[in-house]
């Protein structure tokens, strides 16, 4: 698991190259796109599984609720709609989890430059 996640620099050493920083923005890409992939997978299982759409219903619904427009077919069945609630609560976090994930190298470069700037004082 340490080796899928970005090892950034500690405070004390200099900041790096920005050919490098490129390097680790494409990887913290890869990754979200890796969990947006499987995220939308379960979603096409569940609304194929549960609600009996057809893969590319279950595409549309699936990917209009991970990205935040709700579901275009509202679900009719009891476990459709079990699935449906927990799968826009999940939508929610993995949203949140892949901004973290694209942006932490950004933050990290911008709060590191900083702190480089103050100690050179």
């Amino acid at each position: 698991m340490k080796k899928l996640l970005p090892n950034f620099e500690h405070r004390a050493q200099p900041v790096i190259p920005p050919h490098q920083f490129i390097i680790r923005l494409a990887h913290s890409g890869i990754i979200a796109i890796v969990l947006i992939a499987v995220s939308l997978v379960v979603g096409m299982i569940g609304y194929h599984v549960f609600e009996g759409l057809s893969w590319t219903d279950a595409f549309l619904n699936a990917s209009m609720l991970l990205g935040g427009m709700g579901p275009v077919n509202i679900p009719v069945t009891f476990g459709g709609k079990v699935f449906a609630g927990l799968y826009a609560l999940y939508c929610g976090l993995v949203v949140i989890l892949v901004a973290g994930v694209i942006l932490a190298p950004v933050a990290h470069r911008i709060l590191h430059t900083f702190h480089m700037e103050s100690r050179d004082r």
